[in-house]
């Protein structure tokens, strides 16, 4: 699968660039941090132009982040209304996960990018809480940028090392990611403590 995508890139170029990391954020199984770092590769190649794969990454990043918004909006709430009940997910459920992307859950959003599996899922969760959008564009458009440009720009400095190196990130990513969850569980659990004892 991982070589189809990348033959697809070098042949179709950045309109391959822009459907395939749509596709991979909304969630198919799309390797996109190696899609990211083998355009950053062309780009050293001088296949691609940096400014044009840039832009080509960020439409189909923000592209795919906004549509997995809009369904968790559009039939997110609508499906636990009408089926909560029947897992056990109330009215108050939905506005505590509500009031905590107000407080901190848009961050998410942002960090998500960088954490396997998490990123197909933050926006769909922000959709179901009734984020309001322009918080979501706030966040999620500037995890966008931070993301495509740490990798195309990992793929264009690594040169013809890219995919030597680009093994390993994935087994970088997975330790982040449990990192990041161990930490945001450790801050939910003191601030619980802090509540308690106020």
């Amino acid at each position: 699968m991982e070589h189809h995508i990348l033959a697809w890139i070098t042949e179709y170029g950045y309109a391959a660039i822009v459907g395939l990391l749509m596709l991979g954020i909304v969630g198919l199984p799309v390797p996109d941090e190696t899609l990211l770092t083998f355009t950053g590769y062309l780009v050293f190649r001088g296949t691609f132009r940096f400014p044009l794969a840039f832009a080509a990454a960020l439409t189909g990043s923000g592209c795919g982040i906004t549509i997995s918004y809009l369904i968790g909006r559009t039939f997110g709430l609508k499906a636990i209304h009408r089926y909560g009940r029947y897992v056990r997910i109330r009215e108050e459920h939905v506005e505590k996960a509500h009031a905590w992307f107000r407080r901190a859950g848009h961050w998410s959003l942002t960090l998500g990018y960088f954490m396997p599996g998490v990123r197909h899922l933050t926006a769909f969760a922000a959709g179901m809480s009734a984020l309001e959008a322009p918080q979501f564009a706030l966040f999620a458009y500037t995890g966008a940028v931070l993301w495509v440009s740490a990798f195309l720009s990992l793929g264009y400095f690594l040169g013809d090392r890219w995919e030597a190196v680009e093994h390993n990130i994935h087994h970088y990513l997975v330790y982040l990611t449990l990192v990041g969850i161990i930490a945001l569980a450790g801050y939910l659990i003191w601030r619980k403590r802090r509540a308690r004892a106020r």
